[in-house]
């Protein structure tokens, strides 16, 4: 079966053609909607890479949705009704939702006979109990609103806790996962199943992030208007642009550009590697309190496959729980990079989010495909 994996971002389509694990094709029309870009709008843009695609190949599309709210826990098989939950929760997800949606529209006039699934971004944490995803606010917000934690990069979070499960050869492990880039999660897992994570009722919660601000006194909010005498739109510019890395290292948010600099003794570059790894650590600790234990840590994504620097701080703080890290192995960013005789192992696994999105939209066209006896 040949699964065609798109994930669509506000200016832009990355897909992916699988045949089971194998990528057959690959690629990105960049820019879209802007001046010089690749294509008008993402209807252009699917209709690009059909054309590029030999489209018979095409058996499912899978769709990469970030907000499924709490109506999706698993991956579904797109119609009318679909469609519209999606266009609903493009409230809650405003930025996200309406290119992931064009998206499906797209596929559906051009290759209206061939299944669609949506797979969503927030499904993983979908089995996070109430203790852990409901806010200190009137309960009728969250009844009437659906104000909650609803958690992101779900389908990384899924693939790197499976492949850990694996190696650990434990299927009731506990695993705390580090998606670090430039939006940065944790998550807390038992068994394969999410308990609690970083990221909120948006993105813009948990850790410390590329332009994002992380966790914040809600006060802070008013403060800053009051002070500055802006209005919200300013305030969310602030927050989701002009804060984290780039904010407050006030050099990047990329964090190569800060570890150069920290390299030469920059004292705001060298700050900014500390608080990441002290941020990172204060969740893995309480993490592992949450789950009464702690079987390994996976570091995931750009920053988190790649910065050692990050790592080897975050887990200098985690020795009380009888980590012991590699440091050789850490800075080769090899697949362990745990000492001998570490209480809990320590990976660097690669996310593969196309991939993970085509194994679950295998599963969903075999299930519709099957014949139901009575």
């Amino acid at each position: 079966m040949n699964i065609l994996v798109l994930n669509s971002g506000s200016s832009s389509l990355k897909y992916k053609l699988f045949r089971g694990s194998k990528v057959l094709e690959s690629g990105l029309i960049d820019r879209i909607g802007l001046e010089n870009g690749d294509a008008k709008n993402h209807n252009e843009a699917v209709k690009k890479v059909l054309l590029h695609l030999e489209i018979g190949k095409i058996n499912a599309i899978g769709h990469r949705v970030v907000h499924g709210g709490e109506k999706y826990k698993d991956p579904v098989k797109i119609n009318a009704k679909v469609i519209k939950e999606i266009k609903n929760l493009c409230e809650l997800a405003p930025l996200h939702n309406p290119p992931n949606l064009a998206g499906i529209l797209a596929c559906q006039k051009y290759l209206p006979k061939v299944s669609q699934v949506a797979v969503f971004d927030t499904a993983f944490h979908q089995t996070l109990p109430e203790k852990a995803f409901l806010y200190g606010l009137p309960y009728k917000y969250y009844s009437k609103l659906g104000i909650r934690r609803y958690g992101f990069h779900g389908t990384s979070h899924k693939y790197v806790t499976h492949e850990a499960i694996k190696m650990l050869k434990k299927k009731n492990a506990k695993v705390v996962t580090v998606h670090l880039g430039n939006g940065s999660s944790i998550a807390a897992s038992k068994g394969g199943k999410s308990v609690d994570t970083s990221m909120g009722f948006t993105p813009l919660e948990g850790l410390i992030m590329g332009t994002r601000c992380g966790d914040l006194d809600p006060a802070i909010v008013f403060y800053l208007q009051e002070k500055l005498k802006i209005d919200t739109d300013k305030i969310d510019e602030i927050l989701n642009k002009e804060s984290g890395l780039k904010g407050l290292s006030g050099i990047s948010s990329d964090m190569r550009k800060i570890y150069a600099l920290s390299k030469k003794g920059n004292k705001r570059a060298l700050l900014m590697i500390e608080i990441l790894g002290y941020r990172i650590a204060k969740y893995v600790g309480a993490y592992t309190a949450v789950l009464n234990g702690l079987d390994a840590i996976v570091f995931t994504a750009g920053m988190g496959e790649k910065a050692f620097y990050v790592r080897k701080k975050a887990c200098g703080y985690l020795k009380h729980l009888g980590l012991k890290l590699d440091n050789s192995k850490n800075r080769r960013n090899a697949l362990k990079i745990h000492a001998s005789g570490s209480k809990v192992k320590v990976f660097v696994i690669p996310t593969n989010e196309e991939l993970q999105i085509s194994r679950e939209v295998r599963e969903v066209v075999k299930q519709k495909g099957k014949i139901v006896k009575k």
